[in-house]
């Protein structure tokens, strides 16, 4: 189901078929640098499931982004609920397929769930949760107005918090 459009990308709701694409990404020790590992078939399969059942739940996940032109699934971008400082937040958490870096896709479909959170669903602030050293997630969010608003301990390690209001 589609979701959302950019000028480049189409962001809409995992299908299982998304599976190879997915796993090509999320597989690679490159792209899943700032997380514990590399996901297995499973991992990956289990991404998926829980994005499909956020979408029933929440009515937002991550999302597969698409390029418009060849529908090819480069990666995922959406909003996630996610516990910071015993605190429910709206995070826009992004992937991208390595292939596709540094051409503005992560920035663009990032941009994009910044207004549908904002606009469509109403969220009057978004996050997202970095790694301090993933500098390319970095300026992402900087990209899309985000500051950084603090540092929290979340998934096990001190991750910057950057933050963006709809009223800001």
């Amino acid at each position: 189901m589609y979701i959302l459009e950019t000028d480049r990308l189409i962001l809409r709701q995992f299908k299982d078929d998304d599976m190879p694409s997915l796993h090509s990404i999320f597989s690679d020790s490159e792209t899943m640098e700032f997380y514990p590992a590399p996901f297995s078939f499973e991992q990956t399969q289990n991404w998926i499931k829980r994005n499909q059942e956020r979408y029933q739940e929440c009515g937002y996940g991550l999302w597969g982004i698409c390029i418009k032109e060849s529908n090819e699934l480069i990666g995922d971008c959406g909003l996630v609920n996610q516990k910071v400082d015993g605190k429910t937040e709206v995070e826009i958490g992004y992937h991208i397929n390595k292939k596709y870096w540094s051409k503005g896709y992560a920035s663009e479909a990032a941009k994009g769930c910044k207004e549908y959170g904002f606009y469509q669903l109403g969220i009057n602030k978004l996050i997202s949760i970095i790694d301090q050293r993933n500098l390319p997630s970095i300026r992402v969010a900087e990209k899309i107005g985000f500051i950084k608003e603090k540092e929290s301990f979340v998934f096990d390690k001190n991750h910057y918090i950057y933050s963006g209001s709809k009223n800001t």
